[in-house]
Parts: structure tokens; sequence; C-alpha cells
């Protein structure tokens, strides 16, 4: 399997793990008894969370607040978890966000901090766990896309692009570490109900109404299938068949041709 097994000395660092999919995928990694580094902004949820992991599963989960569109706080975190004397044997890259509607009516700002948080974070906390995790030969990095990192997304420039990188770098970086003993998969969910939605600004009926049914996925479904693909060695997992589907069909229609029909169902546009 690639999941190391649990060690008292090392630890599962879980990014955006206050809400959604992030408190799953550390449920799941409690419940196969990995101690646990959870990660946000919002510190009064990660303790919340810490506490109930701790008491459903016996395993140790300490909580560090950071703003992962920092820098400083990017490191700060990494040696936080140093100095607790632990290493980093299962990094997942679950923060971020997205921005909604057309590119000439943007927030400068929120989409600098976008591609901060969901594509410089990524980028520079691999850069700093993965050396290790390779001199260990034991490792795995999850690292959450989206099924938007399959084509252009309009009325969502930023995230899809954003999301594009994070699946290529995944999918690059997994070849790289082939026979190292730590691997790297790409987890790709479609629609998710969480707060996602409404932190970008779009109404959740408007964004049920544009997608089918049966696309939309649970949480707890989706991490359930990321950390059984990491297990796996899988380079990329998408969860559910219809979004399975819809990726594929997505890489083979012309570019001409679907991002017209995407324009017209996106809520934001």
């Amino acid at each position: 399997m690639s999941l190391p097994s649990p060690v008292p000395t090392r630890t599962a660092l879980v990014t955006g793990a206050s809400a959604g999919i992030g408190v799953e995928l550390a449920r799941e990694l409690a419940a196969r008894g990995h101690g646990l580094t959870l990660v946000a902004r919002r510190e009064d949820r990660l303790r919340e969370l810490a506490d109930d992991l701790g008491a459903r599963h016996g395993v140790r989960v300490e909580v560090v607040p950071t703003d992962l569109a920092d820098l400083e706080d990017r490191r700060a975190l990494i040696e936080a978890v140093a100095e607790r004397g632990l290493e980093i044997d299962v990094l997942v890259n679950n923060a971020g966000f997205s921005t909604m509607g057309a590119v000439a009516a943007s927030d400068p700002d929120r989409e600098v901090a976008m591609v901060r948080t969901d594509v410089e974070a990524v980028v520079h906390l691999c850069s700093l766990v993965v050396p290790g995790m390779v001199d260990r030969h034991c490792g795995a990095v999850l690292n959450v896309a989206s099924t938007a990192s399959f084509q252009p997304l309009p009325g969502q420039a930023g995230y899809g692009g954003s999301k594009a990188f994070v699946l290529s770098y995944t999918q690059a970086m997994s070849v790289e570490l082939r026979r190292t003993g730590v691997t790297a998969t790409a987890l790709c969910p479609g629609p998710v109900e969480t707060e996602f939605a409404e932190a970008a600004g779009i109404d959740v009926k408007e964004a049920g109404a544009a997608l089918p049914d049966i696309m939309w996925v649970s949480a707890a479904e989706v991490a359930a299938a990321g950390i059984e693909g990491l297990d796996a060695g899988r380079p990329v997992v998408i969860p559910g068949v219809a979004n399975r589907a819809v990726a594929g069909v997505a890489k083979v229609i012309p570019r001409r041709l679907l991002l017209p029909i995407l324009a017209k169902r996106h809520p934001a546009l």
C-alpha cells in the first residue's frame, strides 16, 4: 500500500481542515490511525474537530492556524511541526477557494489571493515537505484539484486555471517520484455540497440547477475515494461515475464547441 503506516513521530498534515472535504479527509485519516496536524484560518473549528477526532479514534491531533496565502505563515507552519518533533509523512493540500464571474468584473486582490492559496501554497508546501519524504523513502501527497481542471471554465477562469495547474503539477510529480517510496495523487471532485459555493458568492440553488443531480457527490464520499486512491497509489482520482464520464468527454470535445455551452450554463455569467 502507498499510504504510510501510522507512526507516533510522524503526522498527516491536512490543509483546509475547518470545513467540507478537509474535515472528511481528516476523519478518514484519523479512522486509519494517523496522527493529524490540522491547518486552516479558523482556529475554533479546527479545535472542535481535533477534540472530536482525538476522543473518537484515540489519535494525536494538533492545530496550527495558518493563512496559507501568506508565504511566511507557510514557513512557520512547517517549523511548528518540526518543533513538535514530528515528520510529515502524509501531506494533504486541500485548502482552496474560487471566485465567480467574468475576469472583466473581477476583484484583482481576490483573484491573486485565490492563486496564492490554490496554486502557490500547493507548490510551496510540496517543495518544503516532499524532499524529506524522499530522503526517508516514505510518504504520500494528496493534492485536491477539481473536475474543473479538465477544461477551461468561463465564469471561474482563475479557479479552472488554478486547478488545471494542480492536476498537471501532481501528475508530473507522481512520475518523478516513482521508485522513491513516495506517491502523489490528484483528487478531482465534481460538485459537492459544502460551504465552497457560498464562499465564492454563488447561491447553492443556482449551482444545483446548473448541474445534474447525478454529478453531486457528498464530501464524505469524496474524501473516502481520495484516501482510497492515495492508498492505492493512483495518480488521479475522480469521485463519482458521472463525473468520470464528464471529465472524459470534456477532454475530447473541441473547445470551440464546449466553452460556449459551459459559459451559457454558468450561473455567474
